[in-house]
């Protein structure tokens, strides 16, 4: 190692640390646009090691050497979430480990990739239902971090609605466990002369003070994972949990060491119904109705990419979608555990489709519904085929709006790809009103980069303006991040930037990401090329 200070570093720790030049610039990049050369990267071998690390970094902070440091799991951050300039900590080498099964409950460590702990569930018929499109190369870490969501988000809700308790390394290195506490725990808490009392003292003045602001912040959407969120901290009752404050941060409040989270049955037999509309309205109206019946999912493909898919792979839709491609096809799923319940609520599903859709199919046979869902569940695939240089890019991809919205809010994204000339392509989740699209450009040319950060200027005020979310599932980071304040105005904003200051008062945690993140400061960080080679291995042998 070049750096004398990593050699300490590593004296102190069971784990490594390494500045090799190929570890480097493979964790330099992750699923996002953005690149940051780290200057070393540590992959802790448990708690103490992370407590030590933090501890060190603080002391020289102290001294006037700040170092950041930025947590990683496999890398699927779309939003420059889990890249940093200072110590790469990478939990998925060591700290991978499924701790303990209860019979509603499941304690791992970060670095527990998403699909390993699904598969263990389901043995047990159990399962964690959040679980987002990118299971199989996910983290447990990643996806508390994010506040991730998926298909199953709709019935379910998002990550935070799954996790019970965590354990955390705060900056200072100290440890401590979160959880939600009565009124008068808090008044203990806040009674404590160190770092933890600190922050209680802290996080419940900001949010009495300004309890009306932030109610009246609060977004009407059915899922949310920009800022922190500030209004599950504190119940009417008293009681307190700052765990609320950790899932969705990003790694920029502390560094969570062990999580537990509760676990429901798991049925795989459903029932399955296919609705293909002409009109987006009326896809709209169907969605409404849909979502009350309370389905597993509520998935929403659009036409063109429908047409990206005939042109690319037109085997992938065959026998599945009319000879004339529908503007809309909405995918409706019931596992209700009581067969009857799923027939019940499946024909009045296929009810409602009769009214809306032009056609609609129906089907309980598992082998033609993973054909069925393949037009949803392959779509960003597809999309990244492309070879030339003009690439689908994770920028404006992931904002949520009111349900009653979706249809306008669909014609007006049309609209605004249309006036940049990009390409359409649009999948997501119809239940929720979450969108995902991902406009190709290419990040070498100055003119595309120009109309990148255009377009995403007027996408925020687009979204803002219909009472929506930038994020549904992915976060903020440096793609999101510039655009906070003008999602929740400039009080909560500063209430977000003083939560940050009160976990993180040297500055040291991801501080490149999701808080004071401008685009002045994210135009250098562009990657000039894009690929997902972040998906592949880079960790030391155990």
């Amino acid at each position: 190692m070049k750096k004398a200070y990593l050699k300490d570093l590593q004296a102190a720790l069971l784990g490594s640390v390494t500045d090799n030049a190929e570890a480097l610039d493979y964790f330099s990049t992750d699923s996002s646009i953005f690149t940051i050369m780290p200057e070393a990267v540590v992959y802790p071998m448990n708690t103490a090691d992370v407590r030590k690390t933090m501890a060190f970094l603080t002391q020289r902070a102290e001294a006037g050497k700040k170092i950041s440091l930025t947590a990683r799991g496999k890398g699927s951050d779309q939003s420059g979430g889990a890249v940093g300039s200072g110590i790469q900590m990478v939990f998925p080498a060591h700290m991978n480990h499924l701790l303990s099964v209860d019979k509603d409950s499941v304690t791992v460590q970060p670095g527990l990739l998403y699909a390993a702990l699904q598969q263990t569930l389901h043995s047990h018929g159990r399962f964690l239902p959040p679980y987002p499109s990118s299971i199989d190369y996910s983290t447990i870490g990643g996806a508390v971090a994010n506040n991730a969501g998926g298909e199953k988000t709709v019935k379910y809700g998002s990550t935070r609605q799954f996790v019970k308790h965590l354990r955390v390394v705060l900056a200072d290195g100290s440890l401590i466990e979160t959880k939600r506490i009565s009124a008068r725990e808090l008044n203990r808490k806040k009674g404590q002369t160190d770092l933890e009392g600190d922050i209680y003292r802290k996080v419940d003045g900001l949010l009495l003070d300004h309890a009306d602001t932030i109610a009246a912040a609060a977004l009407k959407t059915s899922k949310n994972a920009s800022g922190y969120d500030l209004w599950d901290v504190r119940n009417k009752d008293g009681s307190f949990d700052l765990t609320q404050l950790i899932i969705g941060s990003q790694g920029t409040l502390g560094l969570v060491t062990e999580i537990t989270l509760k676990t429901l049955p798991y049925n795989p037999k459903t029932t399955l119904l296919v609705g293909y509309f002409d009109d987006l309205e009326k896809a709209g109206q169907a969605a409404q109705k849909l979502v009350k019946l309370r389905p597993s999912a509520l998935e929403l493909v659009d036409y063109h990419l429908l047409e990206y898919i005939r042109e690319h792979r037109p085997k992938d839709l065959d026998g599945l979608v009319p000879e004339i491609l529908p503007k809309i096809v909405l995918l409706v799923e019931f596992d209700d555990a009581s067969h009857l319940q799923q027939n019940i609520r499946g024909r009045r599903a296929s009810h409602i489709l009769a009214r809306l859709a032009t056609t609609q199919r129906a089907t309980t046979n598992p082998i033609e519904q993973e054909a069925l869902w393949k037009i949803r569940h392959s779509a960003a695939a597809i999309i990244w085929m492309n070879n030339s240089s003009q690439r689908a890019l994770p920028f404006i991809e992931d904002a949520v709006v009111p349900l009653d919205k979706l249809p306008q809010f669909l014609e007006k994204t049309y609209k605004l790809l249309r006036k940049y000339n990009l390409d359409i392509a649009i999948w997501g989740h119809a239940g929720d009103a979450n969108l995902h699209l991902q406009p190709s450009l290419n990040l070498t040319k100055a003119k595309d980069i120009d109309k990148l950060y255009e377009l995403s200027g007027e996408f925020t005020k687009l979204v803002a303006s219909m009472g929506g979310s930038l994020s549904g599932e992915h976060n903020d980071g440096l793609v999101r991040g510039p655009y906070l304040k003008e999602l929740y105005g400039e009080v909560v904003y500063e209430v977000f930037r003083q939560i940050k200051a009160a976990f993180d008062p040297h500055g040291l945690l991801n501080p490149e990401s999701k808080i004071d993140v401008t685009t002045e400061m994210t135009r250098p960080l562009l990657r000039k090329e894009f690929s997902m080679r972040h998906l592949y291995d880079h960790l030391p042998h155990t």
